[in-house]
């Protein structure tokens, strides 16, 4: 079956890292170092799928190592690291064979990887096994952190070929018209699925399904000159047929060649990555730093303690005398790096151990431009926090806890402040599992007074399991909330976590309303919709609670904070996958697969959603369409007369009727269609009607071998068995001996049906049936009494199917109907995985991306615990591993605006106890009284959403009942309990109420 397997664990992972994915079976790779960097990028590794993975480390596990080390329990303290690490990372992945080694790494033992990653590495091993590695052609990699600073560098040898360069997929657009000229251009429709929209200069390209200048058709690649939005030069086309119709143009990407010089060259020459030239001095002083702390320690065997003025300034000597070669020298920085160098934080680690793992994977498929060749990342920003310059080295020595680490950066106090926090975490899926993790390292909500919450309503699908840590095969179906709550437990079982199967929408604010999100200290999203994050911005919003809000994209990831009254607050984005099509395109002229597949979700929806909805509401209450628009009531009452009158009886009877909706739709449709425009017809005299994006389509024949064909039949004949509650089968030999007992009737054009031809046309209604609507009403009241009668009808009748990306039968069938209506029109067909990702909208996500991202987060989280108020100190974080790119910038501060007088924050709100002189509920009059007595406002509009609960041009009448009136009243919720708070809007005087002045809102907290 598709999607199946090994193919539906790495569904996702597969479309990010492309086929070069599948080379990763193959692979070796040692990682040397098990404490945090090492572990996060081994785990990493492991559930990539990389064939053998071998752990290396001669240290034995200490105390202060499980702040970092996710992967090492309370019995695993004194065991070598690799060791004790080597069977949890076994059972992340049972396909990966994860081995250990602690002895030396010798030239013999280095010998057969492919890729060798050093983490907590002294620099004279780095160069010994960095020249080994570079003459044997082995790609080497090194990472390491340092308090909060990570360095990461590559050497892929001198020749290393990058497959597949760029992200995403090629660029592709439909043909409207290329002229024949020298050069000859070619116009296109939009084009699809790119992130930049549109080709570029140099691209090159090749041609497909173009009729009449077919010698464009399976030329060698072509380069091409872009002329604006729409039109690219493509070389002499003079001597070529005249073009007439159809085509794509699609992007080729060619290999391409790096080369890196070894760790010792690199050294003393460094090529650094930064994303911007101003950045680069900043990088050179911890490239230099991070080189003086190799001679410290070769000095002074040992790391500078926390905060200790004198090993600062020794490390400062070195530096000086190591700068000289790179330039000018920041020694705010050195100093800076210095004082928490000996710092563990498993944040950086996080962020450091992702970025090796994701060049890891690069070497291995050849996928993404790799490192050149250094990268330096900090978050030194930290130690501008009010309160940390001034720790001292008492503050800062270690006290033999697990926390060590982090005391040494922080300090005691601060790990106390840690363990008081109450946080929720919403969404345990890909981020949600690493900020978890993260949390629990951390310490956060692991004291007196301490609570952190996690809220998924999803349960763990098999395809979770190869980029979230927390989960195991055996807790496939589980709850995601409850198990990754229970594997919170077993890395610290001090952290008090609490797990809620809740969606946090509109349906649960009795749950999480405003006291609950008031009692918090942050929230973090770890949501994939964009609609479940913007409500839960809003709430945050409303109740001046932090939010860290995280998402990911396949290699790209952000963290924006939401801090109240020190930032902006987030702006909801738009959602990029939820396209739209007109219905014309759909139905008649599709012209990429993105047409086709929106297609098939529709037809899904209508022949195994909504017919079994409407059905059993209306064997419920007959009645039910009354309550609907003719129009509406008409479309209803057909799919529920379709449905009743089309009852099977049996999985024969499913297959027949697929092979009837194949024929419907793929071969009479397009005959139909092509009667009413056939492949010559013109628009007007010499305008050909089949032209640019209307591609003229073909009929298909149906044939049972064909395996799009009966895959198809196979997987709507399961669906519409199981929308009438029978048992399906999958049985192909058997469904195949049905298909060639169909006998159906030779196709027969209809005359006077209406094709619209755009989007006005097609939304212009017909008549309306009066007559039809009522035969209709009459005959299916009738059957319904029938199945009554007869006692056959179970409750409900039938079972409405929702589709699910995660259902390998919805996308069997999503597929399959896609491919066929694509190849009615002569659109290259989607494989399964492309299918899946756009027609279930799919927002990939790898662990290396989620990784990163969550420690990038959890960084700004220590700003919030700290209490800090100064903006400068937080950064908002764009990722982008494709090509090894980390942003950083300070958010923007809150807008303002003038009211009433005076000047407002956009986080400014009016806060009322709305608790009248009785005791009871404020009536309007009272909160009108309170706003002119406190403000000066006369009020002349007071509303609740687009509830006028005041309204100054009323009659006197209707003024005094509004008045009188309690606020609550009117306002009840469908049966819902009353709400505790209310937001309302106002329009005062000399305002216009259409206006769109800013106001702060007014907040009634009810009695």
């Amino acid at each position: 079956m598709a999607g199946t397997g090994e193919e539906g664990l790495y569904s996702r992972q597969l479309y990010v890292l492309g086929g070069g994915a599948r080379r990763l079976a193959a692979a070796a790779v040692l990682v040397s170092g098990l404490r945090g960097t090492g572990a996060q990028a081994a785990a990493a590794l492991v559930l990539a799928g990389t064939g053998r993975v071998v752990l290396h480390d001669r240290g034995t596990a200490c105390t202060a190592d499980r702040a970092q080390q996710f992967l090492l329990g309370e019995s695993d303290i004194g065991r070598n690291r690799a060791e004790a690490s080597q069977r949890a990372l076994a059972e992340l992945n049972p396909g990966v064979v994860v081995a250990a080694h602690t002895g030396e790494l010798s030239e013999a033992f280095l010998a057969s990887f492919q890729v060798v990653v050093l983490t907590e590495s002294p620099l004279e091993e780095q160069l010994r096994v960095g020249d080994f590695c570079h003459a044997r052609g082995i790609c080497f990699i090194v990472a390491d952190a340092k308090g909060l600073a990570g360095q990461l560098f590559c050497d892929f040898g001198e020749r290393f070929v990058v497959n597949d360069p760029a992200e995403g997929d090629p660029v592709r657009a439909a043909v409207q018209h290329i002229s024949q000229g020298n050069p000859g251009v070619v116009t296109c429709m939009a084009a699809e699925d790119s992130r930049d929209d549109f080709f570029c200069d140099g691209d090159l390209v090749t041609f497909s399904g173009v009729e009449g200048m077919t010698e464009l058709n399976g030329r060698e690649p072509v380069p091409v000159r872009v002329l604006d939005d729409l039109r690219l030069e493509i070389g002499d086309t003079s001597s070529f047929s005249p073009y007439r119709r159809g085509g794509l143009v699609l992007q080729v990407r060619l290999p391409q060649v790096q080369s890196y010089v070894p760790l010792r060259q690199a050294l003393a020459k460094p090529k650094i990555q930064v994303t911007s030239p101003k950045e680069l001095p900043r990088s050179l002083s911890l490239h230099t730093a991070f080189q003086a702390l190799h001679a410290f320690r070769r000095e002074q065997d040992c790391l500078p303690r926390p905060r200790a003025p004198a090993d600062a300034k020794r490390v400062l000597e070195l530096a000086r005398n190591l700068g000289v070669r790179h330039g000018p020298l920041d020694e705010d920085v050195v100093r800076a790096f210095t004082s928490v160098c000996a710092g563990d934080l498993c944040p950086v680690a996080a962020v450091v151990g992702a970025l090796a793992a994701q060049e890891v994977l690069k070497a291995i498929t050849g996928k993404f431009l790799p490192l050149d060749q250094w990268l330096y990342f900090d978050a030194l920003e930290c130690l501008a926090l009010e309160g940390v310059a001034q720790l001292t080295e008492e503050d800062c020595a270690p006290r033999g806890s697990r926390y060590d680490g982090q005391i040494a950066v922080f300090g005691a106090a601060f790990q106390e402040q840690l363990g008081h926090q109450k946080y929720l975490v919403v969404g345990a899926g890909a981020i949600g599992c690493e900020l978890l993790k993260n949390f629990a390292m951390m310490g956060l909500a692991a004291g007196p007074g301490g609570d952190l919450t996690v809220t998924d309503m999803d349960t763990i699908a098999l395809s979770n399991l190869h980029r979230q840590l927390l989960y195991r095969s055996a807790d496939i179906s589980k709850p995601k909330s409850v198990v990754a709550a229970a594997a919170v437990r077993r890395m610290n079982p001090d952290v008090r976590v609490t797990a809620h199967q809740n969606q946090v929408g509109p349906a649960t604010e009795q749950l999480y309303g405003g006291n609950f999100f008031r009692r918090l200290d942050g929230v973090a999203s770890a949501l994939d919709t964009m609609e479940a994050r913007a409500y839960l911005e809003s709430c945050c919003h409303r109740c001046l609670t932090p939010l860290l809000d995280s998402g990911t994209e396949g290699p790209r990831g952000n963290v924006l904070l939401m801090i109240p009254s020190v930032t902006k607050p987030l702006v909801p984005a738009g959602d990029p996958e939820d396209d739209t099509f007109p219905l014309c395109t759909l139905r008649y002229f599709p012209c990429t697969i993105q047409h086709t597949l929106q297609w098939a979700r529709d037809e899904f929806e209508g022949l195994f959603q909504l017919p079994a909805e409407h059905v059993n509401r209306f064997m419920e209450d007959p009645a039910f369409p009354e309550q609907l628009p003719a129009r509406k009531a008409l479309e209803v009452l057909e799919q529920v007369r379709g449905s009743l009158w089309e009852r099977p009886r049996d999985w024969q009877d499913c297959v027949r009727w697929a092979r009837r909706h194949w024929q419907s739709r793929y071969h009479d449709a397009i005959a139909q269609l092509l009667h009413f425009f056939p492949p010559e017809h013109e628009t007007s005299p010499g305008v050909p009607f089949w032209a640019g994006d209307r591609i003229c389509p073909h009929p298909l024949t149906f044939d049972p071998d064909n395996d799009t064909h009966l895959e198809y039949i196979l997987a709507a004949a399961h669906l519409f068995a199981q929308a009438h509650k029978l048992p399906p089968c999958r049985d192909r030999a058997a469904a195949q001996t049905v298909l060639r007992s169909v006998v159906l009737p030779p196709f027969m054009p209809q005359e006077g049906l209406q094709i619209p031809l755009t989007e006005e046309q097609e939304e212009a209604q017909a008549p309306m049936d009066h007559k039809r609507l009522a035969e209709l009403t009459r005959d299916l009241v009738q059957r319904r009494q029938e199945l009554v009668a007869g006692e056959e009808v179970p409750v409900p009748l039938m079972e409405p199917i929702h589709f699910e990306k995660d259902n390998n039968i919805h996308m069997d069938f999503i597929t399959a109907a896609s491919n066929l209506r694509a190849e009615n029109y002569s659109i290259p067909p989607a494989n399964w995985l492309t299918s899946k990702r756009i027609a279930g909208r799919i927002i990939p996500a790898i662990i290396t991306t989620t990784a990163a991202v969550a420690g990038l987060a959890c960084l700004e989280v220590y700003k919030l615990v700290w209490g800090c108020r100064d903006l400068s100190c937080y950064r908002n974080s764009n990722l982008c591993l494709s090509n090894c790119r980390l942003l950083r910038v300070q958010p923007l501060p809150p807008h303002t605006y003038w009211y009433g007088g005076r000047e407002w924050s956009c986080w400014d709100r009016l806060e009322l106890r709305a608790v009248g002189a009785d005791g009871q509920e404020m009536t309007v009059q009272e909160v009108l009284d309170w706003l002119q007595m406190t403000y000066g406002w006369t009020v002349t509009m007071l509303l609740r959403g687009y509830t006028v609960l005041y309204d100054k041009e009323e009659d006197e009448e209707a003024q005094a009942q509004q008045r009188a009136q309690r606020l609550s009243e009117n306002l009840e919720d469908g049966g819902e309990p009353r709400r505790r708070e209310l937001e309302l809007l106002y329009v005062c005087e000399g305002e216009d109420a259409e206006g769109d002045a800013s106001r702060p809102p007014l907040l009634c907290f009810l009695p």
